[in-house]
């Protein structure tokens, strides 16, 4: 029997996620890989693995999971969640946010409701052990590529695990982690701006658009103000970037996101900067968005200044305090008394 994490209950949406798998969208082959690679990035750094290590990516509700490998040590980053490590009668402790905490074989990992955001990041000590797909481990569902199953987690799986034991050393915690979505998002208008009349390009700087229920990892579709087209809707196929913003004949705006496809036929009005698209993928349906548009170079800039900031999260990390538990043979092994005093002389 394969060992690693059962699943008992998968969550609504649980797929495996790295970074991606940039290199082949010539061949049709989305890059697909984490919505919010910061929270991913998070998430890996606090259980001591490489950056792009693939992890669980959980959507609005999160699975219930039973420790079949001696140990295991997780981390949970990304939209706000409890994660709670299961006893007999219940919940046996609650462990505080962006803290890794270690597992015994038979207890059980349940992750609840996401609030503040779409996604969360599971990563587990190592990683998971998965035959990558072109040099990734990111699930593209539609087309069964990666990940394990080639599809979303569903119960009675077991995810094998890289590492059958955690590593003796103390727990590690992130004391903040910024994910505050910006007030507006940034775009760079283009490529087919021409196709749009002026009008529609000042609306779209200045309306406010709403996240509809009908987003997945493809695209995010967007109700708000139309905007109109002043050549048609219809345009050439050619290649799509991330976070193109397509408008097709209803003038309503898509975000493409990390499932998105290779080449589409609608003109494309703007893209989201990079360093945006991270909070992009954190937002649940009914959130508010606007826009506003920047050069390449300020986008560029956006960009080295975001992976800067994830550089620096590895200064922060430090030892987890968590709820107040005593690891009492620790306590007991340390030389508390340095010296007696007599209180008589």
């Amino acid at each position: 029997m394969t060992a690693g994490l059962r699943v008992l209950t998968p969550g609504l949406m649980t797929t495996l996620q790295d970074l991606g798998r940039p290199g082949f969208q010539r061949l049709g082959i989305p890059v697909s890989g984490a919505l919010d690679p910061v929270s991913l990035r998070a998430a890996n750094l606090m259980v001591g693995n490489p950056a792009g290590t693939a992890a669980l990516e959980i959507a609005y509700q999160g699975p219930l999971l039973a420790v079949e490998v001696d140990s295991v040590r997780v981390a949970l980053a990304g939209a706000g969640a409890p994660l709670d490590i299961l006893g007999e009668a219940g919940v046996a402790e609650r462990v505080p946010p962006l803290t890794s905490v270690s597992l015994q074989r038979g207890q059980r990992l349940r992750i609840g409701a996401l609030s503040g955001g779409a996604v969360a990041y599971l990563a587990v000590e190592g990683g998971f052990a998965v035959a990558p797909v072109l040099g990734s481990r990111s699930t593209y569902v539609r087309a069964g590529i990666g990940g394990f199953a080639a599809r979303a987690i569903a119960a009675g799986d077991v995810l094998p695990l890289a590492e059958d034991a955690a590593a003796e050393r103390e727990e590690q915690m992130l004391p903040a982690l910024d994910l505050v979505a910006p007030a507006r998002y940034r775009i760079v208008l283009g490529p087919q701006d021409d196709y749009f009349t002026q009008a529609a390009i000042r609306t779209l700087l200045e309306a406010t658009y709403t996240v509809t229920p009908a987003t997945d990892r493809m695209g995010m579709r967007l109700d708000g103000p139309r905007l109109e087209h002043a050549k048609g809707f219809n345009i050439v196929s050619d290649g799509i970037a991330p976070g193109a913003i397509q408008v097709p004949g209803n003038g309503l705006p898509i975000i493409l996101l990390a499932d998105r496809q290779t080449t589409g036929g609608y003109p494309k009005v703007a893209a989201v900067v990079s360093a945006d698209l991270p909070a992009l993928g954190r937002l649940m349906p009914g959130a508010q968005i606007a826009f506003e548009a920047v050069s390449i170079d300020e986008a560029e800039a956006a960009r080295r200044q975001m992976m800067a900031y994830v550089a620096e999260l590895e200064a922060s990390v430090t030892l987890a305090r968590r709820n107040g538990v005593i690891d009492e043979a620790k306590l007991m092994a340390a030389n508390l008394v340095s010296g007696v005093v007599d209180a008589r002389s």
